[in-house]
Parts: C-alpha cells; sequence; structure tokens
C-alpha cells in the first residue's frame, strides 16, 4: 500500500496538515485556527460469524483512527459491500444495525454511506471529527525517552482464525469479541489528558509493524518488553498450535529486517507481536511520568493497559524486543 501511496499526485495545500506522507492514521484539514476536520475511511470482510458483532467490529475499528490523532467524531457514513442475493435474509440489517450501535456510543449520527453488490460481504465506515490543530496527535511527533503505553490486549487476527477453524473456545472468541467493539474513546481522551507526545492505533500491520512506522516517522529507535505485552486469553495457546492468519505471516516477514529478538522470547509470542489486530488499541508515546499516570488511570477503568517499552535514539525504524 505504500508503494501505491507513493504514486498519488502531489498537490501543495497549506490547509493539510496531515497527509499519506508519513503513514499516519487519517487525514487532518484546517479549516482556521482553532479547528481542524480529521477524515478517514476503513471497511473489511467479516471476522467473526455473528453479523451484529461484526458490524460493531467494524465501526468500532473505523472510528480508531479519529480517536488516535487525538480528535474526536462528528458524524459517519456506512461503506457496505453485500450480495444481492442475500438481502432478504436479514444480514445487513444486523451488521448495520451493530454499526449504528456503536456509533451511538460514540456520540455520532450515520447521516448515509454507498453500497454496492458484491459477492463477499464488507463493511466499514467513511468517518470525520475534529482536533484542534495545535492538540492533535500524529506518529511523527515521538521523542527519545518516552515510554510506549499499548492500551489494549493483543491476538484478535489469531483468534479471528482459530474461529475459522473451529479451534476457539466461546469464552476465547467473546473475549476477542468485546476487545474489538470496544471504542478508544477513553483511552484516547486519557492520553491527551495526560499530555502524550505522539499515538497511533494498532490494526493490520500488528504492534511492531504500527511501531515500525511511529519509529520511521520521528527517526526514532525502540526497545520492548514481551513479557510486557497484554494478551488475549488463550491466544498463546492457539498461536503455538498454529492458527496463525496470512496478514500476521506477512508481517513478520515484512520486520525480519528491522526486529532483533532475545533469545528468550518463544515463538508463539514472537507471532502475536507481529499479529494482524482488527479493531486494536492505542500506541501512546508519553514522558515517563506521564506513562505511568496514563496507565494507572486506564487499569483504574478496567482496560488492560500496560507500559510495554521506551524510544531511543539510533537507527530509524530498529527495534529489539526483550524477553
Amino acid at each position: 500500500m505504500t508503494q501505491v501511496l507513493r504514486r498519488l499526485v502531489p498537490f501543495a495545500d497549506p490547509a493539510v496538515l496531515v497527509d499519506a506522507g508519513t503513514s499516519d492514521d487519517a487525514a487532518v484539514y484546517r479549516l482556521d485556527a482553532d479547528r481542524a476536520l480529521v477524515a478517514t475511511v476503513d471497511f473489511f470482510t467479516p471476522v467473526v460469524d455473528d453479523p451484529y458483532d461484526f458490524g460493531r467490529i467494524a465501526a468500532a475499528n473505523a472510528l480508531s483512527d479519529v480517536y488516535a490523532m487525538g480528535g474526536r467524531p462528528l458524524f459517519a457514513l456506512n461503506l457496505v459491500a453485500f450480495p444481492r442475493a442475500l438481502l432478504g435474509e436479514g444480514i445487513l440489517e444486523e451488521i448495520v444495525r451493530g454499526g449504528g450501535e456503536v456509533a451511538r456510543e460514540a456520540g455520532i449520527a450515520v447521516v448515509g454511506g454507498h453500497s454496492i453488490d458484491d459477492p463477499e460481504p464488507k463493511f466499514g465506515l467513511c468517518v470525520i471529527g475534529e482536533v484542534h490543530p495545535e492538540r492533535m496527535l500524529r506518529n511523527s511527533t515521538a521523542r527519545a525517552g518516552d515510554r510506549l503505553v499499548l492500551t489494549k490486549a493483543l491476538g484478535t487476527g489469531v483468534v479471528a482464525t482459530a474461529l475459522k477453524a473451529g479451534a476457539a473456545a466461546p469464552e476465547v472468541v467473546a473475549a476477542a469479541v468485546a476487545s474489538m467493539a470496544a471504542l478508544n474513546r477513553a483511552a484516547a481522551e486519557a492520553m491527551v489528558r495526560a499530555g502524550a507526545h505522539a499515538a497511533t492505533d494498532v490494526t493490520g500491520f500488528g504492534l511492531l509493524g504500527h511501531l515500525r512506522e511511529v519509529l520511521l516517522a520521528s527517526r526514532l529507535a525502540a526497545r520492548v518488553r514481551a513479557d510486557a505485552v497484554p494478551l488475549l486469553p488463550g491466544v498463546l495457546e492457539l498461536a503455538a498450535a498454529g492458527h496463525v492468519p496470512g496478514g500476521t505471516r506477512r508481517n513478520r516477514a515484512d520486520l525480519a529486517g528491522s526486529v532483533r529478538w532475545s533469545v528468550d522470547v518463544p515463538e508463539p509470542l514472537r507471532i502475536l507481536l507481529c499479529d494482524a489486530q482488527t479493531s486494536g488499541g492505542l500506541l501512546v508515546a508519553l514522558a515517563p511520568d506521564a506513562a505511568a499516570q496514563l496507565v494507572e488511570e486506564l487499569t483504574g477503568m478496567g482496560l488492560p493497559a500496560a507500559e510495554i517499552g521506551e524510544l531511543v535514539a539510533g537507527d530509524a525504524g530498529a527495534i529489539v524486543v526483550l524477553g
């Protein structure tokens, strides 16, 4: 995708504050000294069997990009691809209902959208939000010495793959669905209050892939403590049993030149640090005291937030993973 984006025709506009140049989470366009629009779009094929849950997850995932920029969502548009032959089955209604429920939870209206006839269902949202131009968070503004805080547990890609194989226990699936359908709103509001320097959300490129984007944009390196990373229940065992999605394998291969693994990091945990996530948490870079404050606040809300590493001066994009 990065190679494709490089083909975009350059267009200079001083009002564009964030574009595709740093692989950030959303575009930001300044309206005036105090207001900027945050725009993003995301949609994908089902990751769970239940259509209502799929709609909830897809909506939470799309909204996450606005939260990762420190923004507030304003409204959304549905994006739907669905086979015409199944329109009478009530499946699409459940998908849209799930998405609408999460949009209402976020305090926004879904004001329209677009649909096409497609043999493979897909659903998501185009989300428009707002942020103060001086208070938005980018992935390019992290600082050496910052600590890294992750706000959701990893493993949704592994669970989704195991679910397709009939190998995921109901309680494991339920925990993954609850995580994916949960908004990142509370975590985003807390990170802004804590004075975060940079942030991104963890989705298809996995924890280490999205961390590398932060490092490349901010020209830093990182040390990650593998044993501090929160994991969903049951995912270590599922990864060890071989339930690894293709996207996760591609992430692992793509990171080979950037990541140095400590010998005491077991293979299933290495897989999970590269696992392609759906509607994952926020990865936040903050000063040490602020990171401790953020973790304390989020864990007090019942969120599985943890400090997982630090940013250091070094080769841009280099990551050392310690056991």
